[in-house]
């Protein structure tokens, strides 16, 4: 009867007040199918919904759905419950999953930013999330356009990731990310606790957000203005006693505000890779690969151009007098191996001598 209130789209709170009360998911299917005449245990809109949600017929397409899309749907009292989001106050009954959920126990940090992005929050996020995934850690965002989906996509080629979706987990949203998404489900994993084909409504993203500092060790905000939606999973990854790390940015940049708030307000600064292993206690001066990067002849070349003062790409053009698209490409193989970082209007810098 589990999958009856899974669809019901009734709220976390409102399910665990059933719960309480009825003292088991039967208990409360019970009430529901034979009382159909005395509804004072039960406010109208929520009858309605559970009513309507344990219809056998629908109950029986959906598990069919699922059985051909593979989603699977587990219980929070059940082992393969990710044990991280027992430990948050409202974690819901019940999750819908694609993938390898058992991997959510495993060390992770959560990107997540604007969704209209700069080239310095690109250049960050790729960092970021290269850096964090060298030492396996998980990375957990929203497969949000911009921020979320940059992290998963660094994060795919090496690591593992986990969407967490404001929506029914049978619904691709945004549409351009069907490739993440498909390439999610197959390598990581994909949760939600949305009934399926629940639509992305705005409501949905706030209750979403707490799963996924929930799942997390240390939330990271890239970029985000002082009404993002980042802000809000910073704030439940404080409640949460989780820790929060912020990438500065210029004071007049208005993707920056959201946080230089949060550093502002206690947050920790992001200013180079060191400080994620910080973070996770990792021996990064022993154990980093950085210490045995190799370089080609062409991309020493170009390291010899940069210092640790930001240059203009056009000034780098001149002194090396290289193709621009060949250009382009070293520059961004040098940001993969984390030896310069792209400063917003085309400024480049190096991060290591």
């Amino acid at each position: 009867m589990i999958y009856g209130l899974a669809q019901s789209g009734c709220q976390t709170r409102i399910n665990w007040s059933f719960l309480n009360y009825f003292g088991s998911v039967d208990g409360l299917w019970n009430y529901v199918i034979t009382e159909k005449n005395n509804k004072n245990l039960i406010n109208g809109e929520a009858y309605e919904k559970l009513s309507a949600a344990w219809d056998e017929n629908k109950i029986k397409e959906n598990i069919e759905k699922m059985k051909k899309e593979y989603i699977f749907l587990v219980r929070y009292d059940e082992e393969d419950y990710p044990e991280k989001l027992l430990n948050i106050s409202d974690f819901p009954l019940y999750l819908y999953y694609m993938g390898d959920i058992k991997s959510l126990n495993n060390r992770a940090a959560a990107i997540v930013g604007s969704r209209d992005c700069s080239y310095y929050g690109r250049d960050v996020t790729i960092e970021i999330a290269d850096a964090l995934s060298r030492y396996n850690i998980n990375i957990i965002s929203g497969m949000a356009r911009g921020i979320d989906s940059l992290a998963h996509r660094e994060a795919l080629k090496s690591s593992f990731t986990c969407a967490v979706l404001g929506c029914g987990i049978d619904i691709i949203y945004p549409k351009e990310n069907r490739d993440i998404y498909d390439k999610i489900r197959k390598k990581g994993c994909i949760i939600s606790e949305f009934p399926l084909g629940e639509k992305p409504n705005a409501y949905n993203f706030p209750q979403r957000n707490r799963l996924i500092s929930g799942l997390s060790e240390l939330v990271i905000v890239v970029e985000g203005n002082e009404k993002s939606g980042s802000l809000i999973t910073a704030t439940a990854a404080l409640e949460q006693g989780k820790d929060v790390m912020a990438v500065p940015g210029s004071i007049y940049s208005p993707k920056s505000m959201g946080t230089n708030k949060l550093i502002k307000d206690g947050a920790a600064p992001y200013t180079k890779v060191e400080d994620l292993y910080e973070a996770f206690h990792i021996d990064y001066e022993y154990n980093s690969e950085n210490n045995h990067i190799k370089y080609t002849s062409k991309e020493k070349a170009i390291l010899k151009y940069l210092d640790f003062n930001p240059i203009h790409i056009d000034e780098i053009i001149k002194k090396s007098n290289i193709d621009i698209k060949e250009l382009y490409r070293l520059l961004f193989e040098l940001q993969m191996k984390n030896a310069i970082e792209c400063i917003d209007g085309n400024f480049y810098t190096r991060l290591k001598s």
